[in-house]
């Protein structure tokens, strides 16, 4: 069995061996060899997965949570579902910052994701066409372009999410969760956060829940 989680840029998926990840372009019928379950937010991805793999079944519908929030995108759901207490940051494509509180979720906000910060930049002055610096510091006012850029990004994220946390751990996942932990304090790094809460939905459907 493998699980599949559809994104707008890539399809991840895990076989309880391994995590991989497959551009829409690079996507091949030899590498799926079993049943795959899937969720998705990106019905082009899905399209492409369902004709290269007829063995495809979504469960999506199965993705219940706790929760008021209206709109809410399932690989977000799926995150949450894992954590009993805690945030869930996913920082992808965009960066989602969730509230999960002894099982309900409390709600949540929306942030471009890295790569939107800077093509937003750039969109302003060729001047600002600049990299993200990860290793800027966040304790000293910055002296550089590249380092102002670097530290309006980064303590923007850093602050707002510890707004939200208080005192909760906080759970990291997506293409760049694993950098967003060097960065904060009682955080963890997680790239099963989405599949344990498809593993979870699963077990969930085999019990008729």
């Amino acid at each position: 069995m493998i699980l599949c989680d559809i994104g707008n840029t890539y399809l991840h998926f895990y076989n309880q061996r391994n995590i991989w990840k497959v551009s829409p372009q690079n996507l091949k019928k030899d590498f799926l060899d079993s049943e795959v379950y899937y969720i998705s937010v990106c019905p082009k991805n899905e399209e492409k997965l369902l004709r290269i793999h007829k063995q495809c079944f979504d469960i999506s519908s199965f993705v219940k949570l706790d929760t008021v929030y209206q709109g809410m995108g399932v690989d977000r759901r799926a995150a949450c579902l894992s954590i009993f207490d805690g945030i869930v940051v996913d920082a992808g494509s965009a960066i989602t910052i969730d509230v999960m509180h002894e099982g309900m979720h409390l709600g949540g906000c929306i942030l471009p994701g890295l790569c939107s910060y800077i093509q937003s930049y750039e969109m302003i002055s060729d001047a600002l066409k600049k990299p993200i610096k990860t290793s800027v510091s966040l304790e000293e006012l910055p002296q550089n372009t590249q380092d102002a850029m670097s530290f309006g990004i980064l303590k923007s994220i850093k602050l707002l999410v510890q707004n939200m946390a208080k005192s909760k751990k906080i759970f990291l996942t997506g293409g760049d969760g694993k950098f967003f932990s060097t960065i904060f304090e009682n955080s963890i790094y997680d790239e099963m956060l989405i599949f344990r809460g498809m593993e979870k939905i699963l077990e969930n459907m085999q019990k008729g829940v």
